[in-house]
């Protein structure tokens, strides 16, 4: 995947499939992002508590908390951090009604899966 050379951005995945998670640590390291990775809601919402990130990609479905809830949950915790970290959407499965549902929510953007390059790049770029 070729892009131009930009500052490595620090990337949480959140997804419960270890497959989802070895693609999308495979795509971002190769464009040398430094990735941390969450296997639960609960687990992601923590890190962000904890850590600082550019981006994180959430998983829709994953066991204590499912993406929206761990997204309204790192939303309260950003009300009093004074910080917003943009969130994506990835989710196996959607339509206009689920896009609606996101970005509701709070997520900032989302992407299908299984996650192509080429989207990816473009939600690097979007939120970089």
């Amino acid at each position: 995947m070729a892009t131009k050379k930009s500052e490595p951005l620090r990337i949480l995945v959140a997804d419960d499939s270890k497959v989802s998670r070895q693609l999308a640590l495979n795509l971002l390291k190769d464009l040398h992002h430094e990735v941390v990775v969450a296997a639960t809601g609960q687990q992601a919402v923590k890190a962000v508590q904890e850590q600082r990130f550019d981006l994180v990609l959430m998983d829709m479905q994953m066991p204590e908390l499912d993406g929206v809830e761990a997204t309204a949950k790192i939303r309260d915790h950003e009300k009093t951090a004074g910080s917003h970290v943009p969130i994506i959407a990835v989710t196996g499965e959607w339509n206009k009604e689920d896009r609606e549902r996101y970005l509701a929510a709070g997520m900032d953007d989302y992407i299908s899966k299984p996650i192509e390059p080429k989207e990816l790049l473009r939600v690097l770029k979007k939120f970089a």
